[in-house]
């Protein structure tokens, strides 16, 4: 990777990465807060499976839009074509929100039971169903800030973000609204970011530039990655609804508060989501593209790994450190989705070799067959280990999307994994079970089971390491 590269790679990272923390440190810090004012597990429960509502609704109406539109506008350096695609995109999604939105309402006596278990629900999934419009909108209006790159613009939402969300959520919480003082925080968020980036952007969405036979081309991208999103959505909240269903909502929230503290692994999966589109996209022309997103590939995988053999002994000491009674039992959940992003993260890296290609449709079967995984161990692992088993299918479904991934690019020859990539991977996999075996609650243990296994990583890369050293020396002078 030349140093123009490294350095454009290295400022999306840490810029997205910071406007990342920014977004997500808020509700770390107010989640021990947020469960004290809650007067037990089923209100965040409850909240949890609206929010996951919004996120599966919100994929279904953009319909890999997103991700259509930021290849589109690359496509051509011509300022009246990307306004087009931007224009052309935003119609599409309104209508598709509006229909969604509707179908909620009409149907929200079975919506209500389908996803709460209970139909006396029914005003919150109103609420769902607005908030499915709102996110869907917004899911497009933000495309013209980031494919800019503006970083400013993503550092100041993600800042203000949680300060008007708590602003809203914390006042109703002492007034004793546990059901809907997250969901409404939510809507509002999303409502005021939805109207400030619409007036920052709104050059962009001049509907007298929709442009049919353009939408009709993003689609040919983009709807082959809707079954993708669906099965995202199934990674992260089809677990939520199945111990619902089998063990309760309360253990659901349960669940979430082992889930959010694991989303701190997000930082660097959203960081590198934010900053790798621009750079996959500006670079993917380039004739050692296949070679430097072997690398990328790679070197993430280490930073991942390393972080999370580093975290895990500490697990049961933080939940207790930070909260009370039945919220601490999360920790059984968390070391699994906290290395579940990062699975994501690296899934994400090769298979955008897919859409640089034009060809998406591997990508959706490979994620499929570790969906599929995911829910059929969720429904044996749940009945047998509760909200562990889920966490620990979420797991593995993410680890069987990335193998298969590896092995089809491989035999395409747009990835190229090493043995010393796969030595890690394996020692990753024995640290997890040596750990939920020796010590999951002591730290003394778990340490001595860590040490080792990051000294060999270390040994595994000990020259790029350095070599890695001594260009961030180089680039902080420059």
């Amino acid at each position: 990777m030349s140093k123009s590269r490294t350095k454009l790679f290295l400022e999306n990272f840490f810029v997205y990465g910071l406007g990342s923390i920014l977004a997500k440190i808020a509700p770390l810090i107010m989640l021990p807060i947020i469960t004290r004012l809650m007067p037990n597990t089923t209100y965040y429960g409850l909240s949890d499976l609206s929010n996951i509502t919004v996120t599966f609704g919100s994929a279904i109406a953009i319909m890999g839009m997103y991700d259509a539109m930021f290849r589109m506008f690359f496509e051509k350096d011509d300022f009246e074509y990307k306004k087009e695609v931007c224009a052309s995109a935003l119609n599409f999604v309104l209508i598709n929100g509006i229909i969604i939105c509707l179908v909620f309402f009409i149907f929200k006596s079975y919506f209500s039971v389908w996803i709460f278990n209970d139909e006396k629900y029914v005003s919150l999934l109103n609420l769902t169903a607005f908030s499915i419009l709102i996110t869907t909108l917004s899911g497009i209006v933000v495309a013209p800030t980031r494919m800019q790159n503006k970083r400013k613009i993503f550092l100041f939402t993600n800042t203000v973000s949680p300060i008007i969300g708590y602003a809203v959520s914390i006042p109703m919480l002492m007034h004793k609204n546990y059901l809907y003082a997250l969901p409404t925080a939510a809507l509002v968020t999303s409502s005021i970011m939805l109207v400030f980036l619409y007036i920052l952007n709104r050059n962009w969405f001049n509907f007298r530039k929709i442009n049919i036979p353009l939408i009709k081309e993003m689609l040919k991208i983009g709807a082959p990655l809707m079954p993708a999103f669906i099965i995202y959505w199934i990674f992260t909240s089809c677990d939520r609804l199945m111990i619902s269903k089998q063990i309760g909502n309360s253990f659901v929230g349960i669940y979430g508060i082992g889930a959010r503290v694991a989303s701190v692994s997000q930082f660097i999966y959203i960081a590198f989501a934010g900053g790798w589109q621009y750079f996959a996209f500006s670079t993917m022309k380039d004739e050692d593209q296949v070679e430097m997103t072997s690398k990328i590939f790679e070197y993430l995988a280490l930073v991942a790994f390393s972080i999370f053999v580093s975290i895990v002994p500490f697990t049961h000491f933080v939940f207790k450190l930070f909260f009370k009674e039945n919220y601490v039992n999360g920790y059984v959940a968390f070391p699994y989705l906290f290395l579940s992003p990062l699975l994501l993260m690296l899934y994400q890296t090769i298979v955008n070799q897919f859409l640089v290609v034009k060809n998406t449709w591997p990508s959706t079967l490979i994620l499929l067959a570790g969906a599929v995984t995911n829910v059929v161990l969720n429904y044996f692992l749940i009945y047998a280990i509760g909200i562990e088993g889920a966490a620990i299918a979420t797991l593995v479904g993410y680890a069987v999307s990335v193998v298969i991934a590896c092995m089809v690019l491989s035999k395409m020859k747009l990835v190229y994994v090493s043995n010393r990539m796969k030595i890690m991977s394996i020692l990753t996999t024995i640290f997890i079970i040596l750990w939920r075996l020796v010590s999951p609650i002591k730290i003394i243990p778990a340490l001595l089971i860590a040490m080792p296994t990051l000294l060999i990583f270390y040994y595994l890369y000990r020259v790029d390491i350095g070599i890695a050293y001594e260009k961030g020396k180089k680039l902080l002078k420059t």
